[in-house]
């Protein structure tokens, strides 16, 4: 029996290929989804896999049609940023 989907792109890439989709290096899509700052993803299996919509929308808010455009997002670097403040009680 065929396969029915043989032939068609696939929809989900795991890291090293949706690195690759990006322009990126494996180790700097990690750092990206360590961090809070990378495209969304899922875990099938135990397995990191990233939807090719959800790739190209995260690129597409970092879209910018000059140096001054502020653009409707921006794409943060793969780095720790300031935590938010702890809002609760403080613990002792």
């Amino acid at each position: 029996m065929p396969d029915p989907n043989a032939g068609l792109p696939p929809r989900y890439l795991r890291t090293p290929e949706a690195a690759r989709f990006l322009g990126l290096s494996g180790r700097t899509l990690e750092k990206h989804r360590t961090y809070g700052t990378g495209p969304t993803y899922r875990k099938l299996g135990g397995r990191v896999v990233y939807a090719i919509e959800d790739l190209k929308a995260w690129v597409d808010r970092g879209a910018k049609t000059s140096t001054s455009d502020p653009g409707t997002g921006t794409v943060l670097p793969a780095k720790r940023h300031t935590p938010i403040p702890y809002a609760g009680k403080e613990r002792r």
